[in-house]
């Protein structure tokens, strides 16, 4: 029997790295934030690897921490081991990974929900959804409590109609054999939401002290401490290292005889997969030129021997996946703690959604995560905060935001979901966004601080140490600007040590750090500040005077983007009175309903001709065919 159980102003559906950011970010707004999970020892839990951040995704982390979220705070209070990637490449592509303590990990993000003056933690199995008139005002759960809000946010992760596959074994389940979500997938197809099928996947763990680590490679963490919120202050020093190992002819061979019983292969898969995270019997097939494929051990934490087979993702049965195990260098006589398994969920199709994560079809409601179609827990924990955000704000009756494609990864990830949509399990990379070297590691709260600043998730006392750090920067740059570095013995003595040419005249020191051997702290050595920088500071200084060129140029690039994006797009725009769009512009157009003539001509089917005429049609108005062909020559 219904039963009303309460009202909040918005309400988090699942507490994953989604959830747990949704709900931080209402609640911290000063909206009454109720957060639903179906497990409450499930808060923030890790299914597949214990890890954040790499590649892109380091990088959204970082742009979580400068707009208020908790991802980036809590990973450093828990991980085990971090380092720095690409360190031999160039700013844009540095990222940040640490290896993380699964359970603490867990433990603290859900004390953290807990601590929320404003935020309720409570276990709970959403059923259906309250919707009237369009406009979705709440929850039921399995037990009936009926829950009414202003705002609901769903990040039900891969828990949509779950199912494990392990071999020829398949079966009812969310990840790591947790109960699954049924009834809301079925509620969610009934209210007319599109949802496709995809399908992930976790490899096997084994038992740390069963692994002959001599005749693995050690993989250590950085000496040099970091950390990935810019308000940490405590760092671990006893870092645990990862161990690094390969498959052989003798591995392939045994996954290539037991194809017929992979269930990728024998037809019982039917989701898509994701193409960036490839199954190990996936690798064998599609790249077997490849003599051998690398293998991480990664633990995963201090109080436990279990440790995670990076690399080793797989569906096979069982028996297989141990004869898999002790085929590879130093795993002869690992014993198997849990095996891999694929899991298959519902998703919706994002293209469903506005750019504020809101479905466009049921006001009120919001998704985030891999419901959306991504993959990986940084990826959802950015949609989590938008979504958050943006749910706490309409509850409040504030104006929602939108992230740019030019000022954050974040802003990449939503816009290619809702724009182009994803036929399989979307990953964040690097190539994705075209403004990769204004998007760096390095300054994400130069670019999204005083953001989170303006809707309250980042306090006064941090925004001023955050501008001080700031006009540091500015002064610092202005000052190398304008002095000069004099040829003097101490300059030549520095420039032959470096390997550099000497200087035949004075040269501003800003030119001068812009030689590849010079760095900042070479400079300070011959004209020492007046003050004395961090080294974030000091960082930004020389990245911002060496890449001044190539900044510049995107930066004018992102120039003429805004005067697209700055063209809106009126929401009752009829696309079947504009003639000469092109058939499958116009279907593309209608069915995404975008917000700008930028956002436009990022849709696949959209060719710039489709922009061109739709450029005019708001310019200028309802126009004859005959009039828009002249005004295009």
């Amino acid at each position: 029997m219904a039963f009303e159980a309460g009202m909040y102003d918005v309400i988090v559906v699942g507490a994953g790295h989604a959830g747990c950011e949704a709900g931080l970010a209402a609640a911290r707004q000063g909206a009454k934030t109720l957060v639903l999970t179906i497990n409450l020892d499930m808060v923030a839990f890790m299914p597949c690897n214990p890890s954040i951040g790499g590649p892109a995704k380091g990088i959204v982390v970082r742009e979580i921490d400068a707009l208020g979220g908790e991802m980036g705070r809590n990973i450093d209070k828990t991980y085990i081991q971090m380092r720095m990637l690409n360190t031999g490449k160039g700013p844009a592509v540095r990222a940040l990974r640490a290896q993380a303590d699964r359970h603490l990990y867990q433990s603290e993000m859900k004390k953290t929900l807990e601590s929320e003056s404003n935020l309720t933690l409570m276990q709970g199995l959403v059923e259906k959804l309250i919707v009237e008139e369009g406009t979705c005002k709440g929850v039921v759960t399995q037990s009936g409590a009926v829950y009414y809000s202003k705002a609901v946010v769903i990040t039900t992760g891969t828990y949509l109609r779950g199912e494990i596959i392990l071999g020829e074994l398949k079966y009812s389940s969310g990840p790591n054999n947790s109960q699954p979500s049924i009834r809301l997938s079925e509620n969610l197809v009934e209210m007319g939401v599109e949802l496709v099928r995809f399908k992930t996947g976790t490899p096997p763990r084994i038992h740390g002290e069963t692994i002959n680590y001599s005749k693995t490679e050690i993989q250590p963490g950085d000496e040099k401490l970091r950390s990935f919120s810019y308000e940490s202050i405590s760092k671990f020093v006893d870092q645990l290292p990862c161990w690094l190992t390969h498959t052989n002819e003798k591995t392939h061979q045994i996954i290539e005889g037991n194809l017929h019983r992979s269930p990728m292969y024998s037809g019982m898969i039917k989701g898509t997969g994701p193409r960036y995270c490839p199954s190990i019997e996936d690798k064998i097939v599609r790249f077997n030129d490849k003599p051998r494929h690398q293998i991480f051990l990664e633990p995963e934490g201090r109080n436990t021997h279990e440790v995670y087979v990076q690399g080793l993702s797989s569906s096979l049965p069982e028996d297989v996946q141990r004869s898999v195990l002790q085929s590879i260098n130093g795993l002869e006589n690992a014993q198997m703690m849990r095996s891999g398994y694929a899991i298959e969920y519902d998703a919706i199709v994002p293209t469903q959604l506005w750019p504020t994560l809101e479905i466009k079809s049921i006001k009120n409601l919001y998704t985030a995560g891999q419901i959306n179609g991504t993959s990986g827990y940084e990826e959802a924990a950015g949609q989590g905060l938008i979504a958050g955000i943006n749910a706490g704000r309409r509850s409040l009756e504030r104006e929602e935001i939108i992230l740019g494609r030019e000022e954050s990864y974040i802003g990449v990830l939503i816009d290619d979901l809702v724009t182009k949509g994803t036929n399989e399990p979307y990953r964040l990379l690097t190539s994705r966004a075209e403004y990769r070297l204004l998007l760096r590691h390095d300054n994400a709260d130069l670019r999204l601080t005083e953001i989170g600043h303006s809707i309250g998730l980042i306090s006064n006392q941090r925004f001023s140490s955050f501008c001080e750090k700031k006009r540091n920067i500015d002064q610092e740059i202005e000052r190398l600007k304008s002095i000069i570095i004099k040829p003097n013995k101490t300059t030549q003595e520095l420039i032959v040590s470096l390997g550099g040419s000497e200087l035949k005249d004075g040269i501003r020191a800003a030119d001068f750090l812009r030689r590849t051997e010079v760095t900042y702290d070479h400079i300070h050595h011959l004209i020492p500040s007046e003050f004395t920088l961090s080294e974030e500071e000091k960082e930004q200084v020389e990245i911002q005077i060496k890449y001044e060129g190539y900044i510049e140029k995107s930066l004018q690039q992102v120039e003429k983007l805004k005067k697209m994006e700055n063209k809106k797009i009126p929401e009752n725009i009829d696309y079947d009175a504009i003639n000469g769009l092109a058939t499958e512009a116009r279907q593309k157009l209608k069915n995404i309903r975008p917000l700008s003539v930028a956002q436009a001509s990022r849709i696949s089917g959209v060719n710039p001709a489709d922009v061109s005429i739709l450029l005019v049609y708001i310019e200028q108005g309802k126009i004859s065919k005959v009039d828009l062909q002249e005004e295009l020559i």
